[in-house]
């Protein structure tokens, strides 16, 4: 038997878990500069009245002790935080007129 996508509460996010459930920041930027904004403002419209919720569930955890269902709810939130910027600021999946993103290079921690 596989385990469920996401807690039982959050099920309703579960079509969005292969598109912005993403475990690194790179995957993250990468897939909001490359996804039309419809559908970032479509993950972000479900996910805005869920974060308060979401962040009082993952806070039941340690950060490196989350069940893999809870990771993925983690990284859904991680990729709101990421498309925010696009929705209420740029209006557009990427910021034009400015330094190229894709020219960035972003640093991921290292887990000792």
């Amino acid at each position: 038997m596989t385990s469920p996508l996401l807690p039982n509460q959050f099920q309703n996010l579960n079509s969005f878990v292969e598109m912005w459930a993403l475990a690194t920041e790179q995957a993250r930027n990468t897939r909001r500069r490359s996804t039309a904004m419809e559908e970032i403002q479509e993950f972000y419209e479900a996910m805005l009245p869920r974060m308060d919720e979401i962040i009082q569930y993952l806070n039941q955890y340690p950060l490196d002790g989350f069940p893999e269902d809870a990771q993925r709810l983690f990284y859904l939130a991680l990729s709101f935080m990421e498309v925010s910027p696009a929705v209420e600021l740029f209006g557009e999946p990427d910021e034009s007129g400015v330094f190229d993103a894709a020219r960035f290079n972003i640093m991921e921690p290292v887990v000792v």
